[in-house]
């Protein structure tokens, strides 16, 4: 029979891997002792990937940035810190942290901190505001680049057509603003738009869904990220779907789908349901003939909304811009116009000085970084760099290679590295940050 404490051991564990928090605790050098379900959720990763690492060698955060380090250093709690990133499965998350330090005999041992999912509440809230600005259509999409007016071609197509529509991108590429587009591109007027979030879904949301479909007789459904959803899922809302035939549907994921299927995160039904037309929106690095014209129009937008606001890029801001990657896509370019807008100036202008210090930062470690020899062997003392600066450049070469050997397979050259496919996104997504 177990004892008393092994009874409170397992209640604890149960409760904590079964709470709607999550929970992430450290020890005092950052390296983690409890990793909970949710919190696997938030952030994409397994307590595998992280146990023998500290919360520096897993998310290279700033330290002004991680909360749990911050604690950490100064001993004091850290309440209501609101965070929005991209977790390793390149959703975007908002949470709201509470973190605490852990104290023994007055001596800091670790820290613990407790995380809430807020992404759809914000979503909810944002909403509205989004629909006062108006219906969005193609010809409000930026379609600069050959890439982008391919997609808007195909896109207006599709609206024609009336089947169902799958959009493929990262986070952040305006997917759900091209899902909008094909509804109000369609000649059926009286239709509504319904964004359905994938990521937090469940058995009884996707029956809600049912009733939903089987109450309008007609309307665009935008599922959000089907891959987010287990397989289980994802089986009851392609037999929900199938069941209704006077609705036009659009789903997007978040990769390549053959990638997706072939990992069992993507199940093969639901892809061949959506995919009367495919549609591949690729990332603004990739496109950067987008990048200015995409910024004066969302500053023009602004504008007119509020009634003032930055109408002019200078030249030096404008080569910053085109010059870096964006991880986080158009999402994260209109992060930092809504930041820069809401500076309180009489200037009409956005110059250097009014960028965000973080930004600044980014854009001089990439400038950095490409100004350093790629040659890792060290010359002389005189040579040498910071241990850091060394592994992070040695690392992003050694992926570097395994992806071109592997044809940039995700699915392949993870496997070769002995590591998880999404550890494998993850890191190459911070490389190029």
């Amino acid at each position: 029979m177990n004892s008393y404490k092994d009874v409170l051991d397992i209640c604890n564990q149960f409760a904590v891997d079964h709470a709607n928090i999550g929970i992430h605790a450290v020890d005092h050098s950052g390296r983690t002792l409890v990793y909970n379900r949710k919190m696997k959720e938030i952030e994409g990763l397994n307590l595998e990937d992280i146990k023998d690492h500290s919360i520096l060698e897993l998310f290279n955060f700033d330290k002004s940035e991680s909360t749990l380090m911050k604690v950490l250093q100064s001993g004091e709690p850290q309440l209501r810190v609101k965070q929005r990133y991209w977790n390793t499965n390149e959703l975007e998350i908002t949470t709201m942290n509470d973190t605490y330090p852990i104290y023994e005999e007055q001596k800091l041992i670790g820290a613990i901190e407790f995380a809430q999912d807020i992404t759809a509440l914000e979503k909810f809230v944002l909403q509205p505001l989004r629909k006062n600005r108006g219906p969005i259509t193609f010809n409000q999409i930026t379609a600069h680049s050959l890439a982008m007016k391919s997609v808007i071609s195909t896109a207006e197509k599709a609206a024609d057509a009336g089947l169902p529509v799958l959009l493929i991108g990262e986070t952040g590429v305006g997917k759900d603003h091209l899902a909008e587009a094909i509804h109000y591109g369609t000649s059926e007027s009286q239709r509504v738009f319904h964004t359905f979030h994938c990521l937090h879904a469940d058995t009884d949301i996707i029956r809600q869904l049912d009733e939903t479909l089987q109450q309008q007789l007609t309307m665009t459904l935008f599922c959000e990220r089907i891959d987010s959803l287990s397989i289980s899922l994802q089986q009851s809302l392609l037999f929900v779907l199938q069941k209704s035939s006077t609705h036009q549907f659009i789903a997007s994921i978040g990769d390549d789908p053959v990638e997706l299927i072939a990992s069992g995160t993507l199940l093969k039904e639901l892809y061949y349901f959506f995919a009367s037309f495919a549609i591949r929106i690729p990332p603004l690095r990739k496109r950067p003939e987008d990048i200015i014209p995409f910024a004066e129009s969302y500053l023009k937008t602004r504008i007119e909304s509020l009634g003032t606001g930055l109408a002019k890029i200078d030249e030096k801001v404008s080569e910053l811009l085109c010059a870096y990657e964006w991880p986080g896509n158009l999402r994260e370019l209109e992060f930092l116009l809504d930041e820069v807008s809401s500076m309180r100036t009489s200037e009409d202008t956005l110059t250097f000085d009014m960028l965000p210090l973080q930004f600044k930062l980014k854009v001089e470690s990439i400038s950095d970084e490409s100004s350093q020899p790629k040659d890792f062997i060290v010359q002389s003392d005189s040579k040498l760099v910071p241990l850091d600066q060394y592994l992070r450049e040695a690392e992003r070469y050694y992926l570097q290679k395994a992806m071109k050997l592997h044809d940039d397979n995700i699915t392949k050259t993870a496997n070769s590295l002995g590591m998880s496919r999404q550890n494998l996104q993850y890191r190459l997504k911070k490389l190029k940050e």
